[in-house]
């Protein structure tokens, strides 16, 4: 299945040169899959991207990015990282008016 708009979330805040890219796609994976995270059954995380410190979730069901999106605060923690890192989770989007922080992460 292709990544849908829809069903896909913009992480910004990912912290960089820490680990193997492998490892943070694997990190951010297990994130977004935690209920606790309002998570559910990720599809693909996309990751690296050619903005720095930005990634792309893509979940299973459109619901979950609703509620994923609910969430007040995404603090990324993993025994592998020093320590917590705040993150900023917007919606996808093809047009570029409906999410401002896409205008910054995406290079001209």
């Amino acid at each position: 299945r292709a990544a849908t708009p829809s069903r896909t979330i913009v992480i910004a805040g990912v912290p960089e040169g820490l680990l193997q890219d492998e490892v943070m796609a694997d990190i951010l994976t297990i994130h977004f899959q935690l209920s606790r995270n309002n998570g559910g059954d990720v599809q693909e995380v996309t990751y690296p991207t050619p903005s720095k410190g930005v990634a792309y979730v893509t979940f299973e069901d459109q619901e979950v990015v609703e509620s994923v999106l609910k969430k007040d605060q995404h603090l990324l923690e993993d025994k592998r990282l020093s320590r917590h890192y705040p993150l900023t989770v917007t919606r996808y989007c093809d047009n570029v008016s409906c999410s401002p922080i896409y205008l910054i992460m995406l290079p001209l």
